[in-house]
């Protein structure tokens, strides 16, 4: 039995102090305010629960900093994309995924949600363990410390009524059939979950969409929603409904479903998300990067939609930065303050967005728990003065200030740092290997 002392938890019953818990079998057994350290490992600062990043392109995390070539477009970025996404193979996957994890990791996120598409060689060819690519995501996942859900992703075409590109081959097998039959060969484990997510509208064709929600009934459900109009447009004019629409009569809409950015929607829309009991992943720092829009988050959360978010292609990796981004956007939106408590985001990044991807039990500081633990500092040039609450977390912190963690019981970043990896040192080996 390991324990660990925090001079300040957020509990669920809010701010405590001289926080004592011990850990058997990963899990939390005991926890115990107002009591002194004894011989239990020390976690200064602010310790909150291990936050859950529900959706991740890792190959993504190659682009930061070079598709703003000049000024930047849509266009500038997607061509990059391809350019990475043709250059992988399994085993600069494995090397490229790892760095980014542990990277995920040095930011206090205790379990990612991997949207997997990129699936078999160039051209479509199939490697002769058709889930290589996949294999490579989860041991980069285990070898740095990092829970995954990996959301295995149907993708089987270009867009609505177009044919898939060079680089898309590999996304493909071919059908939804096809597509759950490879899936259905991934094992998952206590540190593992496999998932199920088709793409989009574009990437599903609608007749194909019941299929993948019905392939694996049990297991977290993800899809990219009206992420730009364009999506909206094209839909409309094909089938005649919104994506929301045509994903609820395909039922695909339910508890266990993440509708992904969700951000052009309409009043039906969000009805349809919010009645279901959708959750509704916002991505602010990628969605601004791209120029999609600001999501309507305060109408989703009103209507039964929960909240979780994402850092998607990495041009930050800082869930405390996405947290405060769903307030801060939506204040310039409505140009009014006070839409969401910092309290609500932080239970966005840690319960609900556990529980989205599979780890139910996982966001909480309780007896029966998973043990993950995240420390802030309170005495950098961003936290000091600010209180040491949850609104210290939310509004001030940065990944910066994460200085230890810990993930089921084992402490996987001390003082900054990874316990097994250079982490700077593998994202630039890594990404120079897919790049140059």
């Amino acid at each position: 039995m390991k324990s660990y002392w925090c001079s300040a938890a957020l509990l669920p019953t809010g701010l405590a102090s001289r926080v004592l818990v011990t850990v058997a079998d990963g899990r939390f057994a005991t926890v115990e305010t107002g009591v002194d350290p004894g011989d239990a490992e020390v976690l200064n600062g602010l310790v909150v629960p291990g936050l859950a990043n529900c959706h991740s392109h890792a190959f993504h995390r190659a682009l930061r900093g070079r598709t703003q070539t000049e000024r930047g477009t849509f266009w500038t970025w997607r061509e990059q994309m391809y350019a990475v996404a043709a250059a992988l193979t399994p085993d600069t996957y494995y090397e490229l995924a790892r760095a980014v994890y542990a990277e995920m990791l040095l930011a206090g996120i205790t379990a990612v949600g991997e949207f997997h598409y990129l699936h078999h060689a160039p051209g479509g060819r199939r490697y002769d363990d058709p889930n290589a690519m996949g294999t490579a995501l989860i041991a980069a996942a285990r070898d740095v410390g990092l829970r995954i859900a990996l959301l295995d992703t149907c993708y089987v075409a270009g867009g609505i009524d177009q044919p898939l590109n060079d680089v898309q081959q590999r996304f493909s097998d071919g059908d939804a059939t096809a597509w759950a039959s490879r899936v259905a060969q991934l094992g998952g484990g206590d540190d593992v979950v496999i998932g199920a997510a088709a793409h989009s509208v574009r990437g599903v064709p609608q007749d194909q969409l019941g299929a993948v929600a019905s392939a694996f009934p049990d297991v977290p459900l993800h899809i990219h929603l009206s992420e730009q109009v364009a999506e909206n447009e094209a839909c409309l004019a094909a089938y005649g409904r919104t994506p929301a629409q045509v994903l609820d009569e395909a039922g695909f809409l339910s508890g266990r479903t993440s509708a992904v950015h969700a951000t052009h929607l309409t009043s039906v829309d969000v009805g349809l998300l919010g009645s279901s009991a959708t959750y509704s992943c916002f991505c602010p720092t990628t969605e601004r990067d791209l120029a999609d829009g600001i999501g309507p988050s305060v109408q989703l959360r009103d209507a039964g939609s929960p909240l979780t978010l994402g850092s998607d292609s990495h041009a930050v990796i800082d869930l405390f930065e996405e947290m405060r981004a769903v307030e801060l956007d939506e204040r310039l939106a409505s140009q009014e303050r006070g839409h969401w408590s910092a309290a609500e985001l932080l239970k966005a990044a840690t319960v609900d967005g556990h529980r989205s991807i599979g780890f139910e039990d996982a966001g909480v500081i309780e007896v029966g728990a998973r043990a993950d633990l995240v420390a802030v500092s309170l005495d950098s040039v961003r936290t000091a003065g600010t209180g040491g609450t949850v609104e210290t977390a939310v509004f001030a912190a940065t990944a910066a200030d994460v200085t230890d963690v810990v993930v089921s019981g084992r402490r996987v970043v001390a003082a900054g740092k990874h316990s097994a990896l250079d982490v700077p040192s593998a994202l630039s080996t890594s990404i120079a290997a897919v790049t140059s």
